[in-house]
């Protein structure tokens, strides 16, 4: 079985709301495309097929993918707060739902949470798309609208997500200092990295790992550059006092990382193994983005890993992970 595990898929209505929402400018692209910029700089270009289903399966079918996990990509429902946010989260998480009711065994789905309302509010949404919806977790951004992904005022939502054993995958946001990055499209191409790097590297450093052992950590983009650093990483639980909250290293505590592919090349995949094992490195290929390449990177796997750590990553793990079955 074949699970890609980091794609997106919008609402119709999503797009309208995001261009009237004034947070963003906006620019023509090639063909239908809409470049959207935060601070001058480059973060989402939308595509028509990012809200057309049968596109999807269709584009599935002839990459020989099994199933997907489908959630909503940057800015989330973030640019929106208070109760806009719980009512945009509300209408993403309701279509998801529906994707996945009217093709069952092709699609999980992610939950947005409105975690720019009150943490109440966005309890509530998160327990009803897993207990009602049946989704397996929830996505949630490198940073949430600037503020850290391991801000204290997040924990009580964290707490019920250990209680119900769910699935956190951590996705990027447009970074800090995006304004440095508004020349060659930088935002999406070492700017998610920086984000998604700085999100694990809080999350370790705040015992988020210790704390909250029942949830299923998944990091898009191989954790950024979380392998590459986990030797300075724990250099940094060495020697700094202000590191030393964790029981266990850096390294240790990043091992039970799950650790998508979406832009991985060889290199890269091989030392994500060395990091987390192929047992915790699940296919993802951030379809329908501009830069996704799922035959490419099948390809690529399928050259540079064995039979059997193939089987793990191309689906075997996922569909263990969020429960799919062939």
């Amino acid at each position: 079985m074949r699970v890609d595990v980091h794609t997106h898929i919008q609402p119709p209505e999503y797009l309208k709301i995001l261009l009237d929402s004034g947070r963003f400018e906006v620019e023509r692209g090639d063909a239908e495309q809409l470049v959207i910029k935060d601070r001058g700089s480059r973060f989402l270009t939308v595509t028509p097929n990012m809200g057309d289903l049968p596109q999807h399966i269709a584009h599935m079918d002839a990459t020989g993918m099994d199933a997907q996990v489908i959630s909503l990509s940057t800015p989330n429902v973030y640019f929106k707060e208070g109760q806009e946010a719980v009512d945009l989260a509300v209408m993403t998480n309701d279509y998801l739902a529906g994707i996945v009711q009217q093709y069952p065994g092709r699609f999980k789905a992610l939950a947005s949470v409105p975690f720019t309302a009150d943490i109440d509010s966005a309890i509530n949404e998160m327990v009803r798309c897993l207990d009602q919806l049946g989704m397996p977790g929830f996505l949630i951004g490198g940073n949430i609208d600037g503020a850290p992904i391991d801000d204290p005022r997040f924990d009580p939502l964290f707490e019920e997500a250990n209680r119900r054993g769910a699935v956190m995958f951590i996705h990027p946001m447009v970074p800090a200092g995006a304004e440095a990055m508004s020349q060659y499209g930088l935002v999406p191409l070492v700017g998610y990295m920086f984000d998604t790097t700085l999100a694990v590297s809080r999350l370790v450093f705040s015992n988020f790992f210790g704390r909250f052992l029942g949830i299923n950590v998944v990091v898009a983009h191989l954790g950024g550059a979380i392998p590459f650093v986990s030797g300075q990483l724990d250099a940094g639980y060495a020697n700094y006092p202000e590191c030393q909250v964790a029981q266990r290293t850096p390294s240790e505590i990043i091992e039970r990382l799950y650790l998508d592919t979406a832009s991985a090349n060889a290199s890269a995949l091989r030392c994500a193994i060395d990091t987390v094992g192929s047992e915790q490195v699940l296919f993802g290929s951030d379809y329908p983005h501009i830069i996704a390449d799922v035959p490419g990177l099948t390809s690529m796997i399928e050259h540079t890993v064995g039979r059997r750590e193939r089987g793990r990553i191309l689906g075997d793990n996922a569909a263990k992970l969020f429960g799919l079955t062939s």
